[in-house]
């Protein structure tokens, strides 16, 4: 084992070390992480969720910057224009507005996007948020859910064509390691009024996310397709702001800035030497890592569970 590989994953074991900046810092040092105002992606389209604020407002510029066609998508007409328009200064930008956790909007972005951009190359997926209260969309879905399982697969869905005529065809899913705490679950994905614990269920999404991915690349293995997930460890974003204040006064000096939480998603969509086999990969600090870090989860974690799961999203969705 390279001396390097040990000390990542001493980095590994505690959760502090990992999530924090100091893996961050740590690990793009010990890596000697290709920097990403290094990378062309001049010509390529990307769409980016959720790009209004946070981890993909900072998406948004860092593409912007190494000449990516970047449309950013938000659930707010008038904040998204007003981020549009103060990033045209970085590149080509333009928007389309969606609350992912409304599929009927989902789909009408979808058309959207495609009846302007034939090819893409990568679509993010970045909207979502941590609720304390459990609410619905208009079809009575839980929305942590909706936003961030069922409207993600169904806007995948309608932008594989898109996707296949790209050049680099990825679909990329921003998670978080919260997903740790919860094993795969179908029939309590999403919780009810009474059980409802906004981190609890915010995982359980977390969770669904990165099987699906896993489920994606393999059931696309055969085309130039990539799918991946990666985590942002443990950021300082309104979203962390806003939803753990406690957290954030605690940690504060160790969260990591947007763009460092931002840099493993960015290079992600950037990067064309990623080998095969990491096709399906969960991601922390550009480097590949379990999906599991407890037994509990991992025995959960069944193919017919799996299957189970891509049916009840396809149903839900409305792409089965």
């Amino acid at each position: 084992m390279d001396y390097r590989d040990a000390i990542d994953r001493v980095l590994e074991v505690p959760v502090v070390t990992s999530f924090t900046n100091i893996g961050y810092m740590a690990r793009s040092r010990l890596f000697d992480w290709r920097p990403l105002d290094d990378y062309d992606v001049s010509g390529r389209s990307m769409l980016v969720t959720g790009a209004t604020s946070g981890l993909g407002l900072d998406l948004a510029t860092i593409l912007l910057g190494q000449g990516a066609n970047v449309i950013v998508l938000g659930r707010d007409p008038e904040k998204t224009a007003r981020v549009a328009d103060d990033l045209q200064p970085h590149g080509s930008v333009s928007s389309v507005i969606a609350d992912m956790g409304n599929l009927e909007q989902v789909s009408a972005a979808c058309d959207n996007v495609l009846s302007r951009h034939t090819e893409l190359d990568v679509v993010i997926h970045n909207a979502g948020a941590l609720s304390g209260q459990r609410r619905s969309n208009p079809a009575g879905s839980e929305l942590t859910v909706a936003s961030q399982v069922y409207g993600p697969f169904l806007m995948t869905s309608l932008l594989l064509p898109a996707l296949r005529s790209g050049r680099t065809g990825r679909v990329l899913t921003m998670t978080s390691g919260g997903m740790y705490t919860q094993g795969l679950t179908v029939a309590k994905l999403e919780m009810d009024e009474a059980t409802y614990k906004g981190a609890e269920q915010y995982a359980r999404a977390k969770r669904a996310q990165v099987t699906l991915n896993e489920m994606w690349a393999q059931r696309h293995a055969h085309e130039n397709l990539r799918f991946h997930t990666a985590h942002p460890g443990w950021t300082d974003t309104p979203g962390v702001a806003e939803s753990l204040p406690t957290f954030r006064t605690v940690m504060g000096p160790f969260l990591r800035s947007p763009r460092e939480g931002a840099d493993t998603m960015a290079w992600l969509a950037m990067d064309d030497d990623l080998p095969l086999a990491t096709n399906g990969g969960f991601w922390l600090d550009r480097r590949q890592r379990s999906l599991h870090k407890l037994p509990g989860t991992r025995r959960t974690d069944t193919a017919e569970r799996r299957q189970e799961l891509w049916r009840q999203v396809a149903a839900t969705a409305g792409t089965d």
